[in-house]
């Protein structure tokens, strides 16, 4: 047996174990689940003398009143154990849903650079669902089965050993040939989980960006890459479908033997006189109870290595360092505070090297502008700034203070990102104001006004009907690149920051939105210390400082005159835009 086989299942029952676990309603579904079981243990023995009374005159109606409030009871405590016990399910698949959302929330960028949207959602859906089945169905009919067997058996031996023995020869038959089916359904199950997750993400992926999809007439290879996903996710339904198809005739022909033999060696008992006839039907009825118990088990077992695996890939997301200062650090407010930038090199993995020992001082209220070629590191270190990435080497300050020492929430809080796409979430032009804002609810209209107005962007929401409440589409897809800038802007303005990051924010637009945009972005400008990403230098030649950076490197250093006199790459650029 290899070593992926032999994994333990610890790690599942410590994630388990782990979660808010409402154990008075799991003691109770199981209780109610045992006296199920119990009462279900006298229905054959009540069965046994109604049938052997059927030789008297009279029906004994005590019995058949008993036999009736029998049903009831286990009904009853079959219904609220059921539920119970799917409460049990439902609430600690929420916890632990709970728990993989906020942790994808806290985990760095470079992991989402790594793995896909839709595989991810996959894990925190999908994965999560089989461990709820297992918890909520799989393992109370387990238990209870493991009770009925015991329990059934115990009493068959008492009625009658020798036809006991021979119903047990079955057992170790079903064994043999069940066991390797149920090796062979696990690993096949997990296939399919994995499968699952790819095509999750391949669809997503596919629908997120259904314009450029369209706009490239990408229809036939996009149907080329779902075809393949459904193909492959078809061969593994199929190999389920043929291992089903192979137990249940198996289970089905070895049940029709046992019962064939014990009634066949039943009725000789019965003709012989040494057995009565009702006992003979309890013993049937004992016979079915322990079948059905056995034949789930098949499916108990393939469902907890469905679990053990969907739980590794759980564990695997759970155990990721989240980004520093996410849970410590201190606040500080870093209004009029100098940015050094000392001795930052980074790479994205060994082989890409992207930022070498970059040094740079920003005083307070100075625009630096980031120049180079395209792929220099202008956004990487931009990255750098925003806390998505940290430094390999080196350390970016805010005054005396490195910024990994303060916590996210107050180092972010105090930044304002407008970037050249402007990204929107799905909702209204008020929800994408307030994005990410605490106490949303105490933002009154007039403060949404007077930033809106600031942004230049006032104008256009004012002639849609239904001005901030608007729906934007998903990623702001029904306003124009223009009106998603200046909300941008606006929601900058709201946040009041101390720095301000800009990625070329007017690069995409056209020259009447670039103008309006343009003068929001110097009303915004006005007082904090900006970094602007540099695509073309119309937009920095006033800059405090220019930077530029190229292969990872800085340089050159000093205003657009200084640049263009000491640095030649720089006056290149300048020539051929600038003339």
């Amino acid at each position: 047996m290899d070593k992926e086989q032999t994994i333990s299942f610890k790690p599942f029952f410590s994630l388990i174990l782990s979660l808010n676990i409402p154990k008075l309603a799991l003691i109770l579904g199981l209780v109610g689940s045992l006296v199920t079981t119990l009462v279900s243990l006298s229905i054959p023995l009540l069965t046994r003398q109604m049938v052997d009374g059927f030789s008297t005159d009279a029906f004994n109606m005590t019995l058949i009143g008993v036999i009736g409030l029998v049903f009831i009871i286990q009904a009853l405590t079959d219904g609220l154990s059921t539920y119970l016990l799917a409460y049990v399910g439902q609430k600690v698949i929420a916890a632990l849903r709970e728990k993989m959302w906020f942790k994808l929330l806290r985990l760095p960028v470079k992991y989402y650079d790594k793995n896909t949207s839709g595989e991810t959602v996959s894990r925190v859906v999908n994965d999560t669902g089989i461990v709820r089945d297992l918890i909520s169905q799989h393992f109370p009919q387990f238990v209870t089965g493991i009770i009925t067997i015991i329990g059934a058996v115990i009493i068959l031996f008492i009625m009658d050993w020798k036809m006991t023995l021979l119903m047990i020869l079955a057992v170790p038959i079903t064994v043999v040939i069940m066991v390797p089916l149920g090796t062979r359904m696990a690993k096949v199950s997990r296939g399919l989980q994995d499968e699952t997750a790819s095509f999750t993400g391949t669809v997503q992926q596919t629908l997120s960006e259904i314009r450029l999809m369209k706009a490239s007439n990408a229809e036939v290879m996009e149907e080329k890459k779902g075809m393949f996903g459904i193909e492959n996710l078809l061969k593994y339904g199929l190999k389920e479908a043929r291992i089903i198809a192979l137990i249940a005739p198996i289970m089905y022909l070895i049940v029709m033997i046992v019962i064939v033999v014990i009634i066949g060696y039943g009725g000789i008992r019965v003709s012989e006189g040494s057995m009565s006839t009702g006992s003979l039907v309890a013993f049937l009825l004992y016979l079915f109870q322990i079948i059905f118990p056995i034949t789930s088990f098949a499916m108990f077992f393939t469902q907890l290595q469905k679990a053990k695996g969907a739980t590794e890939r759980i564990i695997d997301i759970l155990e990721i360092d989240e980004e520093e200062g996410q849970r410590d650090g201190f606040e500080l407010d870093i209004t009029n505070m100098p940015i050094h930038v000392e001795n930052v090199s980074f790479a994205y993995n060994e082989k890409e090297q992207v930022l070498h020992n970059v040094s740079f001082n920003v005083e307070p209220g100075q625009m630096i502008a980031f120049a180079g070629p395209s792929g220099g590191g202008k956004t990487t270190m931009f990255g750098l700034l925003e806390r998505f990435y940290e430094p390999n080497t080196g350390v970016i300050k805010i005054g005396d203070t490195p910024i990994q020492q303060l916590s996210m929430q107050s180092w972010r809080s105090q930044i304002g990102y407008v970037s050249q796409d402007s990204p929107m979430m799905a909702g209204t032009i008020r929800n994408n104001l307030c994005y990410g804002l605490d106490h949303i609810e105490d933002i009154d209209d007039n403060k949404l006004w007077e930033v809106a107005k600031m942004a230049f962007a006032d104008q256009f929401i004012k002639e849609f009907p239904d001005q901030l409440e608007t729906e934007v589409g998903e990623r702001g897809v029904k306003l124009s690149g223009g009106q998603r800038q200046r909300i941008a802007i606006a929601r900058a303005f709201l946040r009041d920051p101390k720095i301000l990051m800009m990625d070329e924010a007017t690069a995409s637009l056209d020259s009447q939105s670039e103008g309006i945009v343009q003068q929001a972005l110097t009303r915004l400008m006005e007082g904090r210390t900006t970094f602007v990403i540099a695509h073309r230098l119309s937009t920095i030649v006033n800059a405090d400082r220019i930077i530029f950076i190229e292969k990872g490197q800085v340089t050159g250093m000093g205003t657009h005159e200084e640049l263009v006199a000491s640095h030649s790459l720089y006056r290149a650029f300048a020539e051929q835009q600038l003339t």
